[in-house]
């Protein structure tokens, strides 16, 4: 039932306070009429008693105590979805800004999303290319799973997101696309990114969604919920496969923490809120395959992590919900290294049931493992280094640090290539030859009797 109401009692920030009001419902759609005609939206986010907190998204600039009339629609808030969005750029709120009109809608969706009945729940298992030769050998992203990647500020994420949708694909082809939502960015990234896809040729199947700095910052707190609105509607109405990537998911939380500050409430570490696990939690869960349908959503979010802490509350909450994560190397960074993903800190949990025979490549997973154990020994070897001298070293040190050289130059750093996996595979296996065959202990026989091509001294 829609019910109008005349005058505020209270203007806080970006919120107003309503009272008598008559079976308030949390998350309720309310639209807010000025005195010049102009109208603004907002939701009840608080309630106590007759009182209702209204949360709205343009800002409360304006408004009068008086002469402000408030509709409460009855119904969450809501996207307009279509096969129609794909292709498009829409604000923070889900709202059309690329100048082609409005979205003639199929179907309204809440933003807040539907739960996933866990019973419903498809394991994942199928393989999502990237190009990136660090993640598809090392961690690899599966379908339906939420990989994020920590990176710092400064570091070229930006870069990486844009490479990993002018990338990304599907070993059988299916229908794919990408859902990517920007949170908090200056104008000109928004633009380097619209620029990137539109460029590569990719914006057919790429939805934007862009909250930039200079928006209210609450809008911050909708854009993600947006974005899986968009991309649920076309995983599991239109059966797509759809890649979502939310960054930075770091400018969504510090808009809760000032949200949350805004709101009175108590706050837990480092000032966001005591709920700040749910509440991504809300956000993250919402990845997956369901068995009713034949599409999924996998996400990638991107966070930068204040002062490179991975222990920072971002991070650390991030990484009990998701199933791995990418972590960017500020030491790789400026050693020019690119992408700088710091192989040992970065993990996929579900790529082992996405590769190898019959997936990927039969080789796949031990190759992995062999260039991990090496990597590792690598950075012992450096350590050692750093206090007797790199020449008092053994012979078989030598030829680690050899190994870990060649593996920082031409296997993370890739630039712009774009490496299927099979080139990816074989220049693992390229730099395995480096070594004698007596030091690959987690590869067996067969393998390093068809892959392995022993390097001239190796005897």
């Amino acid at each position: 039932m829609i019910v109008e109401h005349r005058g505020l009692s209270e203007i806080s920030g970006s919120l107003v306070i309503l009272e008598g009001v008559k079976h308030p419902v949390n998350e309720e759609l309310v639209e807010i009429h000025l005195p010049d005609h102009t109208k603004r939206i907002g939701r009840i986010v608080a309630i106590e008693g007759d009182k209702a907190a209204l949360q709205v998204f343009e800002g409360t600039r304006g408004l009068s105590m008086v002469n402000t009339k408030t509709v409460l629609t009855g119904k969450p808030m809501e996207m307009n979805v279509s096969s129609e969005i794909l292709g498009r750029v829409f604000d923070g709120l889900g709202r059309p800004i690329d100048g082609l009109g409005e979205i003639f809608p199929e179907k309204k969706r809440n933003v807040n999303g539907q739960p996933m009945n866990p019973v419903s729940r498809v394991y994942p298992q199928n393989f999502i290319r990237t190009g990136i030769s660090s993640i598809d050998c090392l961690a690899t992203l599966i379908r339906g799973q939420k990989l994020p990647i920590f990176s710092g500020s400064g570091m070229k994420h930006n870069e990486l997101a844009v490479q990993i949708v002018r990338q990304a694909s599907l070993a059988d082809d299916d229908d794919f696309a990408i859902v990517f939502a920007a949170m908090g960015v200056k104008n000109d990234v928004a633009d380097y990114f619209r620029q990137s896809f539109e460029n590569a040729g990719v914006m057919d199947r790429v939805v934007m969604f862009l909250n930039v700095s200079n928006d209210p910052i609450v809008e911050r707190i909708i854009t993600p919920r947006c974005a899986l609105t968009a991309a649920e509607y076309l995983a599991f109405d239109l059966n797509k496969h759809i890649l979502v990537i939310l960054t930075d998911m770091t400018s969504y939380c510090e808009a809760l923490r000032e949200f949350s500050s805004s709101k009175g409430e108590i706050p837990g570490r480092k000032g966001y809120p005591g709920y700040l696990y749910s509440d991504l939690a809300t956000i993250y869960e919402r990845a997956g395959i369901i068995n009713s349908a034949k599409g999924s959503v996998t996400q990638i979010p991107i966070l930068t992590m204040p002062n490179d802490d991975i222990t920072h509350p971002i991070p650390d909450l991030t990484g009990y919900i998701t199933e791995g994560q990418i972590v960017l190397d500020r030491g790789l960074d400026t050693m020019g290294v690119y992408p700088p993903v710091n192989v040992l800190a970065s993990l996929s949990r579900l790529m082992k049931d996405g590769i190898g025979d019959g997936a990927t490549r039969e080789d796949h997973a031990a190759l992995s493992n062999q260039l991990f154990a090496l990597y590792a020994k690598v950075q012992d070897a450096k350590a050692l280094a750093s206090v007797i001298g790199e020449d008092e070293l053994s012979d078989a040190d030598k030829k680690i640090m050899a190994f870990g050289k060649a593996f920082d130059e031409q296997f993370l750093n890739q630039g712009g290539v774009n490496r299927s996996l099979d080139e990816t595979l074989d220049l693992g296996w390229s730099l395995l030859s480096m070594l004698p065959r007596n030091m690959l202990e987690r590869v067996d026989d067969a393998l390093l009797d068809k892959y392995y091509k022993p390097p001239i001294d190796a005897e």
